[in-house]
């Protein structure tokens, strides 16, 4: 599974345009945009997992295509950093 980020989406692109955009590359496994806590509307990127080679495809195909009039940025995700610059252990509660 990869994960992939989407940038630069316009504040009113949904996730149903988001989701359509990349079914028509592959089996969209998981998909978060990322809005304001305020106003609801979408901070401009987005989240996308799917299955390894259908994420390759789709990043080689939608990377700078125009959705909502904006050109977007889509790469392979990069997992989240500590200030220390190493990279984020999930925690699991204990029981």
């Amino acid at each position: 599974m990869k994960n992939i980020f989407v940038g630069n989406l316009d504040a009113g692109t949904s996730v149903a345009s988001i989701r359509s955009l990349f079914q028509s590359h592959g089996n969209v496994e998981h998909l978060k945009l990322m809005t304001d806590k305020g106003t609801g509307l979408s901070r401009g990127f987005a989240f996308v997992e799917m299955p390894d080679a259908e994420a390759d495809r789709a990043i080689a195909a939608l990377n700078g295509s125009v959705v909502d009039g904006r050109t977007v940025d889509v790469h392979a995700g990069r997992p989240k950093l500590h200030f220390n610059g190493a990279p984020r252990e999930r925690r699991v509660p204990r029981i």
